[in-house]
């Protein structure tokens, strides 16, 4: 995937989403039950409770209809997949502490928590026992071999991309030269996408007139409203980097209070529960980008996918998060086949070595030396009327450097 700023067409976004990172209908498979020699064991540290749940649940599930699959056209290498999944809670001892008990009981790779600070721990416990461990969406270039070792990846594409690309489609697309920039400073994941996008903004010549500072859990952004409305120069738009419960007050406090501009932020905003706080009435004029998107308009694949997943859970597909739940569990799969052993060294070679075609995008990762720096282009959403609208996939012309 050459490095050149595009919203694609669909055509070529059907080309690069051809096929997702596997396919095939719903049968069996679950979570839980001893293995046996006979058994491929995934453990499973995503977080099912806490702040971090909205993101992981749904990834999880994603996780255990793939693992369905998989076992309906005869596991990986011959043997039965077992999905055994603990509750990481949000909190980076538990997560970590999940971790090393899914080892204790013979995991041989672990899926990590969706962010940098709660999949972090998780990923050491992998590195330590020598096994692949793998996050379906942490962003933070912090995740991958540099930090946390020559086995552990991410599926995301870092904060590194989903900064410049957002970036550049303000300034490129939409025209936008000045932005106040708003940054939840409680974790890793919303102050490094701040760092990043503003890096690439002024790149591009854009400037920044302020950078602002929020805390998750204040539950009270006049402060930030009384500065935006103190300033003499308005910007173009205000970019956001928070998450919910709070990202949705802070959007809504702004609208409420007549700041009208376009609010731009990362893959944070593609929660269901922020559309429903937004609605029809704040939910215009936001945009952001992330993993994927519900539809054959992003994935000429989904339909099949959606499916299997309505089979399976009896409704249908409600978060995006679901896919690069069920992309991880793939990855894995293919790559032990390719390796021919669940060995982690050998895993997380084939891992470097291959092109995976998945329901998030075409992906490669970098050697380790390079960080395991995923290749892969993000999503683009824009918010009408509450609802998320496709806008394309979307590959920077350049990315900073981690």
């Amino acid at each position: 995937m050459k490095r050149g700023m595009a919203l694609l067409s669909l055509a070529v976004a059907a080309s690069l989403l051809a096929a997702g990172c596997s396919s095939g209908t719903k049968t069996g498979g679950g979570t839980g039950g001893k293995a046996s020699d006979d058994t491929i064991i995934i453990g499973s540290a995503l977080c099912q409770t806490g702040i971090q749940a909205p993101i992981d649940e749904p990834a999880l599930r994603g996780a255990q209809l793939a693992v369905d699959e998989l076992n309906a056209k005869g596991g990986i290498l011959g043997k039965k997949v077992q999905l055994i999944a603990m509750d990481g809670k949000s909190d980076t001892v538990t997560a970590g502490n999940v971790a090393r008990q899914l080892i204790e009981q013979g995991a041989d790779a672990i899926i990590a928590p969706g962010d940098f600070d709660f999949g972090g721990p998780a990923s050491r416990e992998a590195q330590m026992a020598g096994i692949v461990g793998i996050s379906p969406c942490a962003s933070s270039p912090r995740y991958g071999s540099a930090a946390l070792g020559d086995k552990q990846f991410t599926l995301s594409m870092w904060n590194t991309t989903m900064g410049a690309a957002t970036a550049e489609y303000a300034y490129n697309v939409k025209g936008w030269r000045s932005v106040y920039v708003i940054t939840d400073d409680f974790i890793d994941y919303t102050k490094s996408l701040s760092r990043y996008f503003i890096v690439r903004f002024k790149e591009l010549g854009g400037k920044v007139i302020f950078e602002d500072t929020y805390t998750q859990g204040q539950a009270d952004a006049s402060a930030q409203l009384a500065r935006i409305k103190a300033l003499k120069e308005k910007p173009d738009f205000i970019y956001i980097s928070s998450y919910q419960p709070d990202l949705a007050l802070i959007i809504r406090t702004l609208r409420e209070s007549g700041v009208t501009q376009p609010v731009v932020g990362g893959d944070s905003y593609d929660d269901p529960s922020l559309f429903e706080a937004l609605g029809t009435k704040y939910g215009n004029e936001v945009y952001y980008d992330t993993h994927g998107f519900l539809s054959d308009e992003a994935n000429p694949k989904y339909s099949e996918f959606a499916a299997a997943y309505k089979k399976k859970f009896g409704s249908d597909p409600d978060a995006v998060w679901i896919m690069p739940g069920y992309d991880v569990v793939m990855v894995l799969a293919q790559a032990m086949e390719k390796a021919g052993t669940t060995d982690g060294a050998a895993v997380a070679k084939a891992m470097e070595d291959m092109t995976f075609d998945c329901l998030t995008g075409k992906l490669d990762w970098a050697p380790a030396d390079k960080g395991h720096e995923p290749n892969k282009a993000a999503a683009l959403v824009q918010l009408v009327d509450g609802k998320p609208k496709f806008l394309g996939w979307v590959i920077p012309e350049k990315i900073p450097a981690p």
